[in-house]
Formats: structure tokens, sequence, C-alpha cells
């Protein structure tokens, strides 16, 4: 087997988190399975989560009535990011594998995190209209989320006050990973750590630490495939496929659910 090039986008600010702990795992175990291993710590590296026109060299196309996604596309063809993006482009373009490591701020990731997807995905780079979901331009490549959590797993239940943990991870897998045709692997989820105790903490580490053993050869989660819409009708979901569905208890996907109850899991477990 060839070897593995993993990336980690790593957003922490204290080395002795639980975080950290997580993202040292991944170094420590995928190395020992002869993999490559880079870490994006954003923190550390004081990135920039601003998305403007600072992010071009040159001279911008229209500074006037300035779009950041049309601009960057043509600097990205033209090599006229700036150096940060370049890099983090560079990096991504090489892996096989990326784990975003996170604590979860107001139900997503953090604002550094959040600006490293807004300006390392670029329009060209990331994704087109033509490639995106499951004919996305990453789509050899594998994505996971790993992350921590402030409330308990009974919050984020369909009957918790936090919702139904499947809908909150939508945006992030379908939205951002998917989109940009990513394979996405089911979340690592570490819940509520600084609620627990030492031992229980430990105890999850190694659980992530056994997980890593066979990461690679996990299988992603579901989405619907992009050629079940049909874009002559506003890429709705095509009428032979709504039709077959018709009989179905659960819809699809979270997102397209098609009024019926949404399917439990989907974006936590892989085959379901």
């Amino acid at each position: 087997m060839a070897m593995k090039k993993v990336l980690i986008v790593y957003a922490h600010q204290s080395a002795g988190s639980f975080n950290a702990a997580a993202k040292n795992a991944v170094v420590e175990v995928l190395r020992a399975q002869g993999c490559q291993v880079e870490v994006s710590d954003l923190y550390a590296m004081k990135f920039n989560p601003s998305a403007t026109a600072d992010d071009i060299t040159g001279e911008v196309k229209d500074a006037e009535h300035f779009h950041y996604g049309e601009e960057t596309m043509l600097a990205w063809k033209e090599g006229r990011l700036s150096a940060d993006l370049t890099e983090e482009q560079r990096k991504l373009s090489a892996a096989d594998v990326v784990i975003f490591q996170f604590p979860m701020y107001w139900f997503t990731v953090p604002a550094i995190m959040k600006g490293w997807i807004d300006r390392v995905l670029t329009m060209g780079f990331a994704y087109t209209s033509e490639q995106r979901y499951s004919q996305g331009i990453f789509k050899e490549k594998k994505a996971m989320l790993s992350f921590t959590t402030g409330s308990s797993e009974s919050m984020f239940s369909s009957n918790g006050i936090n919702g139904d943990i499947n809908i909150t991870l939508w945006p992030l897998q379908n939205g951002i990973l998917h989109y940009c045709g990513f394979q996405v692997l089911a979340p690592q989820i570490f819940w509520a750590p600084h609620h627990i105790s030492s031992e229980a903490r430990s105890t999850m580490l190694e659980a992530w630490r056994t997980r890593l053993q066979g990461l690679l050869g996990e299988m992603p989660l579901s989405f619907t495939p992009s050629d079940s819409f049909d874009c002559e009708r506003g890429f709705q979901l095509k009428e032979v496929i709504e039709e077959k569905h018709k009989s179905e208890d659960f819809g699809l996907t979270v997102g397209t659910h098609l009024g019926k109850r949404i399917p439990p899991n989907s974006q936590i477990k892989s085959g379901v």
C-alpha cells in the first residue's frame, strides 16, 4: 500500500487541552502505520480568518464591486493568491485524508477554522458549479470531523434540548466536506470531556486510538448522488427517484428528507 498523507487542521489554543491530546493521538498512531502526517495548527500559525481582498496579490478585477469568490478563483488560476493560502492549498492537495480537530463552538467550528474553510477552499481549487458533491474535485480524498462538545450526548439527541446531532452536522458534513467531493468519514465525537473524570477522558482517548488503527479502511457516510437531481428542474430530486422512495418510512438524507422522518444516525454512522 502506498504511503498515505494525512492533514490535520487543528484549532485549539492550549497544548494541554483534550483536543491537543486527540490531535497528538492521530499523529502518533497514523505515523506508526507509516502515514505522513502534517498539522496546520491554526492558533499557533496565527491564521487570519478574514476573507478579504488581501488574499490576492496584484490588482483585483473589479475593486468597486468586489466579489471574493470570483476574484480568488481568478487569482488561483493565475498564481496570485497570498502565500498563506497557497501553502494551505499545497497541504490539502497533497493529502489523502483530512481530519478537522476542534472544540464545537456554537454548534459549529471555531471562527479561526471557519476562516480556514472560507479562505482555503476557494472556487476553482475546491469546487466549481460542475464539480461538486459526488462529482466534486476532492472525490478521491477522505475527510472527517473530530471534535469535543460542551454538552452531553443526551442533550444532542432527537428529543434533547440541543436537538439531533445529525441535523447539527448536516451543514458541515454535507454543505462543506461533501460539497467539495470528499468521502466523509463518520465523525469522532468526544462528548463533554470537560464534565467527566480524568479516567473517563483516558477511556475516550483509548477508544479514539483504537479507531485510528483502522480509520483508513473505513467506509464513508452515504449521501445522495449528484445525478439523482434534475438540473432542468432546479436541481430537485428526479421524479423517478422520488416516486421510488414514496413507500419508504424515512427520507433519503437529513437534508433531502421528502417531508418524511429523518434517517436516524445517518450523519454519525456509515451504512445507515
